[in-house]
């Protein structure tokens, strides 16, 4: 299994930028679908965007053209840059892993297809 750290995370004013990792050991890194979700206070978590072993990529409406989701397997650690940041991207954003290898069962992604989670890291978009 997976195991992920993020980091990066902190308080941005809105319009500004954050790039987020997520560090990944204890398996290959390349195999495996990956994804960033995010849960603000009071609301469910939901998917900011996802990249497949072969660098197929998904993103939700509310990130398209401001978020960028990539990965350097050499490095086993996956990235999201983020630009043009607003207060509603605040909330708690998670890495997560897919269960299985070169396979992913839905596109886009739903939580089930992913097996290993990180801890979360904070991003605050505040003036």
């Amino acid at each position: 299994q997976v195991q992920l750290v993020e980091s990066g995370g902190g308080l941005v004013q809105p319009g500004g930028s954050l790039r987020l990792s997520c560090a990944a050991s204890g398996s290959i890194f390349s195999p495996y679908a990956m994804a960033w979700y995010r849960q603000a206070p009071g609301k469910l978590r939901e998917l900011v965007a996802a990249i497949t072993s072969g660098d197929n990529t998904n993103y939700a409406d509310s990130v398209k053209g401001r978020f960028t989701i990539s990965r350097d397997n050499a490095k086993n650690t996956l990235y999201l840059q983020m630009n043009s940041l607003k207060p509603e991207d605040t909330a708690v954003y998670y890495c997560a892993a897919g269960r299985n290898r070169y396979y992913i069962t839905n596109w886009p992604p739903r939580a089930s297809d992913f097996g290993s989670w990180g801890q979360g890291t904070q991003v605050t978009v505040s003036s």
